[in-house]
């Protein structure tokens, strides 16, 4: 009989204490959302992992609010709350006032204390959008501008920089080494896009925290962290997505799963891509249109007329990307990660240069990327111990492994020139975090970084095999150091009020030895040992809860790398770039403001202005090799240029941004983006963007979401192109007076998505509906046209 009543009382216990258990979860996914506060006038409450939180202690009389900084703020009684069987479901917020970012100074904290710039792309939007390489991530923001020379790429274009001048950050290391080049990057995508939690973006010098290259700006991607559990079993989740884009055959196929319990946390995360050739729109722009390629047939090269001329013969490639971390927290204090990154390309064809032309035939028979490797190993461990030194220190240790390689070969010719990079990088970092009171915080750590630069060069004939040596592009053994200390200091002046300030001094040191078996170089080597300090001044000051200005000044700086000092390479028909040995660092001076409006929770306007000179700018101008103007180069006589130090040059421009909740379910976004840039000669700069922004109308009810957006770019004209643009002229369009310019363009998208239940979602669209032919700015490959995509995804 007592044994009976035991088992009545404790399942009157259970169901008493489940029946007081919460659960929120998102209104468009299903899936919990962790930490949620959860107010009333007597208590507060916080979400875990699972969307769960305890409610037994509360007053059932009073009202409860959720909070969430990505979410509606929702209230309710007790009494509704059962109705809806204890299950609360958000909606995200098109204002979103209190996001967190870790990019500012590398540790957690909310925007409204941050002065700088600083954008969000979540997850969320790479399940929503479905771009196809972390470069397509990155342009969903639409405040960053992409270029592409061939599809299997993709740079990144920020406030008027680019290339070597924007660092890229993944999980707290940076990804620039010593052949970052000056000329278009593509490194980006061998990042995956499907395995990053979120991607944050800093506009403006970042070199405080950051050093050298952090000029326009700082992406930093966040890849999937493993989560611990609340309770002690253990716990498997995962994701299946697999995804069809017509416009290039795409198919991709990607999983990661979790394994957890209180200490230890598992992610592993796969994706296979494969991209056949890229079709472009069929409507406007005939000039860009694709009637021929090369093709052996017999043993030689032959002119094949293009079946389908909107087709982009050897464009396509496959990519394979790869994720293992491991977390283990033994206790409230210790908490360490490891992680393995590993990208692999296959071939990936140059687009811009097959479709180069010379005396009026095909140049190239063949120019190809040849598979682009990298790897990463990551031990993070973050100890947190209120001290005199620190309340939270974390130590990063770093390996990464890269490879490239070019290969060439002139139509008609046998022999292909082929040259192959391989980058060793060490790199550790200590950051610490210290609070002294509620006012007072101080940020300071430690960086070391060390590359080693091995380059090969040789020509091969493709038929019997047969190899000779060639020159290398980069001096081999070639090695980059770099050494840091930063320290930065936040006080809270006051409610309204915060200040933040910062100081670095980055020492940087340069080896290059030259081999002149193949140019008679007048040097034997170069060394460059060169410190500098960088400063950042800042003030977020929100004088209202719906009202923030932000100003912040700030420099950055960029040291001459191993591309900038050590290769000889051809940057455009007839011209020949060659080392100099006199270059020196680059400096950058900027200030901006920034005004951020909230109306009621339903309207935010969003206002930057920017200024930023460029001191020591390095820039490509005729140069002289042995006292000569013109060498002869790869069997061409060919301009001779260089790097050079000029006076200065100077970026502005204004970004302008507008969420409104319009109606129920009914939200509007739009982004404007202009920039200016010349030299101290009034010529413009190469990287300068044109006028570029997007307008979404987004539509959200129970499980479905559409968005309805147009992306535009505006004219850049043949006086305002880059002299280096100038004289591409198989990449542009062509005016009325016979000369290059990139024309504006604008298109129209769809995109929905539907939660099938719980664990399945379908997302599918269609880009560019009008299929129109267009090139963004600087691109060598032409955009796709009429695109269908569709993707499903299923989770556990």
């Amino acid at each position: 009989m007592k044994t009976k009543y035991f088992i009545v009382v404790l399942f009157c216990v259970s169901f008493f204490v489940s029946a007081q258990t919460v659960t929120v979860v998102d209104s468009e996914s299903d899936k919990p959302v962790e930490y949620v506060v959860i107010k009333s006038a007597d208590n507060i409450a916080i979400t875990n992992s699972a969307g769960k939180a305890d409610l037994s202690k509360f007053n059932k009389k009073n009202i409860l609010t959720f909070e969430h900084m990505s979410y509606t703020d929702f209230s309710t009684t007790f009494a509704k709350l059962k109705e809806q069987n204890l299950v609360v479901k958000l909606s995200a917020s098109i204002v979103k006032m209190n996001e967190v970012v870790v990019s500012a100074n590398r540790w957690e904290q909310t925007v409204k204390e941050v002065p700088n710039k600083v954008q969000l792309v979540k997850a969320k939007d790479a399940e929503f959008f479905n771009p196809q390489t972390a470069a397509d991530l990155i342009g969903l923001s639409n405040q960053v501008f992409i270029q592409k020379s061939q599809m299997g790429g993709g740079s990144p274009m920020i406030r008027g920089f680019a290339t070597n001048r924007i660092l890229i950050v993944v999980d707290g290391v940076r990804m620039n080494n010593a052949i970052y080049r000056e000329g278009n990057l593509q490194n980006v995508i061998s990042l995956d896009a499907n395995s990053l939690e979120n991607t944050e973006v800093i506009f403006g010098p970042g070199s405080v925290i950051y050093g050298s290259d952090a000029v326009g700006g700082v992406m930093s991607f966040h890849t999937l962290n493993p989560r611990l559990s609340s309770a002690n079993k253990w716990e498997v989740s995962g994701n299946a997505l697999t995804r069809y884009s017509s416009a290039n055959n795409e198919k991709t196929g990607h999983l990661d799963f979790t394994f957890r319990n209180r200490k230890w946390g598992f992610v592993t995360s796969l994706t296979y891509s494969d991209f056949d050739d890229l079709k472009m729109g069929s409507n406007e722009n005939d000039e860009y249109v694709r009637p021929e390629y090369v093709e052996i047939k017999d043993g030689k090269d032959n002119i094949v007329q293009n079946s389908d001329k909107n087709v982009q013969k050897f464009s396509g490639y496959d990519q394979f990307n790869f994720m293992q971390k491991v977390r283990f927290k033994p206790n409230t204090k210790w908490d360490i990660n490891y992680g393995f990154h590993y990208s692999r390309l296959t071939d990936v064809p140059r687009y811009d240069r097959l479709i180069q032309y010379k005396s009026g035939k095909l140049k190239y028979a063949e120019w190809y990327y040849g598979p682009q490797k990298w790897m990463m190993n990551n031990l993070s461990i973050r100890h947190s111990d209120k001290n005199s030194l620190y309340d939270d220190l974390k130590i990063i240790l770093a390996h990464q492994d890269y490879e490239e390689s070019r290969h060439d070969r002139k139509f008609g010719k046998s022999a292909i020139r082929e040259r192959t990079e391989n980058v060793n990088i060490l790199s550790a970092n200590i950051d610490v975090y210290k609070k002294y009171d509620e006012t007072s915080t101080l940020y300071y750590g430690l960086e070391a970084v060390y590359n080693k630069v091995n380059s090969d060069g040789h020509q091969r004939n493709i038929f019997t095999g047969e190899k000779e040596d060639y020159a290398s592009r980069y001096p081999d053994g070639s090695k980059y150091y770099s050494y840091a200390l930063y320290l930065n200091y936040k006080n809270k002046l006051n409610s309204k009020m915060t200040f933040i300030s910062g100081i670095r001094y980055s020492q940087v040191v340069l080896e290059s030895k030259f081999d002149k078996q193949f140019y008679d170089f007048p040097f034997n080597e170069i060394e460059i040992n060169t410190g500098t300090f960088n400063y950042s001044l800042g003030i977020a000051y929100k004088p209202a809860h719906d009202l923030q200005i932000n100003v912040n000044a700030s420099t950055g700086f960029r040291a001459p790398n191993i591309d900038d000092i050590g290769k000889v390479f051809d940057s455009e028909p007839g011209s020949v770039v060659v080392p100099n040995p006199d270059l020196s660092s680059e400096y950058a001076h900027n200030i901006e403001a920034t005004i951020i409006k909230h109306f009621n929770n339903r309207l935010k306007i969003e206002a930057t202005g920017f200024y930023t000179i460029l001191k020591d700018a390095m820039v490509r101008r005729d140069f002289t090799f042995n006292g000569k103007d013109s060498i002869m180069y790869d069997g061409t006589m060919s301009k001779v240029q260089a790097l050079v130090n000029a006076d200065k040059a100077t970026v502005y421009g204004l970004q302008l941004g507008i969420d409104a909740q319009l109606l129920k379910g009914l939200s509007l976004r739009s982004i404007l983006n202009y920039t200016k840039g010349e030299d101290q000669d009034d010529v413009p700069l190469r990287h300068v963007a044109p006028l570029f922004g997007s307008t979404h109308l987004i539509y959200q009810v129970k499980n479905l979401k559409a968005d309805l957006y147009a992306v535009y770019n505006g004219e850049i004209s043949y006086e305002d192109l880059a002299p280096s643009e100038q004289s591409k002229t198989h990449m542009y369009a062509t005016d009325g007076n016979g000369n290059p310019y990139s024309p504006s363009w604008v298109t129209f998208n769809l995109k929905t998505s539907y939660l099938v239940s719980k664990n399945l979602q379908l997302t599918g669209g269609i880009e560019n509906i009008f299929d129109k032919r267009y090139r963004p700015y600087s691109s060598g490959i032409v955009a796709p046209g009429r695109n269908f995509v569709f993707s499903l995804k299923a989770s556990m």
